[in-house]
């Protein structure tokens, strides 16, 4: 008997899994930086507090916005529904994946605001999963719309103007 679709992983199902560990691990990861004193800190709170509203701000207007523009076709899987259509608007002419993106700033502002080297190793193997998720979603989405390889020629993948 074959298993169900799902426990196949076919569609991704795993990596959304493995996004969510990584989600809750970030979140439940104590703040660790032994180089971090208190005086250290006091100096360094207005950049820390920069940091924080900065990428919270981008990663609200990613995540917000990337969900408004594709609210039709959003599923938690990487494969695309079957009645999606390519979004090349809004948020999605600066960067592919604004979704991912956008939990990757949030992490980010996290880690600079605590000067946390814990959140950092997490952070870095958050890009690199979502880089993958990513490449994986590219694949299918490539399939289905022959114009994806333009689009992803003119616009980053995670990081606007950058990568």
């Amino acid at each position: 008997m074959p298993l169900p679709s799902f426990l196949q992983g076919k569609r991704g199902e795993y990596l959304v899994v493995i996004q969510f560990i990584l989600f809750f691990g970030f979140i439940l990861l104590p703040v660790w930086n032994p180089l971090a004193t208190p005086s250290l800190l006091e100096t360094l709170a207005p950049l820390r507090w920069g940091s924080i509203i900065l990428f919270g701000l981008v990663a609200l207007l990613f995540g917000g916005l990337g969900s408004l523009h594709i609210r039709a076709y959003l599923t938690p899987l990487p494969y695309p529904v079957d009645h999606n259509q390519l979004v090349q608007h809004g948020v999605y002419a600066w960067v592919r994946h604004p979704l991912y993106s956008s939990q990757l700033f949030a992490a980010l502002g996290w880690t600079l605001y605590n000067l946390s080297l814990s959140h950092l190793v997490v952070l870095v193997a958050g890009f690199f999963f979502f880089d993958y998720k990513a490449a994986k979603e590219e694949g299918w989405l490539s399939e289905r719309h022959p114009e994806y390889r333009e689009y992803a020629r003119r616009v980053k993948k995670l990081i606007p103007w950058v990568y």
